[in-house]
């Protein structure tokens, strides 16, 4: 295998990374809101919950953003 071919898969790895953290994430807020839904007085406690779920799972996001631009 040629270091091209090596850095491309690299970095196909690396967008794999990007987009299941975009799917979990949607998958977060969307369990999140059904939650709101179901029990409306808790909103403030799941909303700020939510955000800090969100915010540490786009961590994954930024470090294999990082990482795609570092390689090669």
């Amino acid at each position: 295998m040629s270091p091209e071919a090596a850095i491309h898969i690299a970095k196909g790895i690396a967008l794999l990374g990007m987009v299941s953290t975009a799917l979990g994430q949607g998958y977060l807020i969307g369990k999140a809101l059904e939650a709101m839904g179901r029990n409306p007085e808790m909103e403030a406690s799941l909303f700020s919950k939510m955000i800090i779920g969100v915010a540490m799972t786009e961590t994954t996001a930024i470090f294999a953003f990082v990482g795609f631009f570092l390689i090669g």
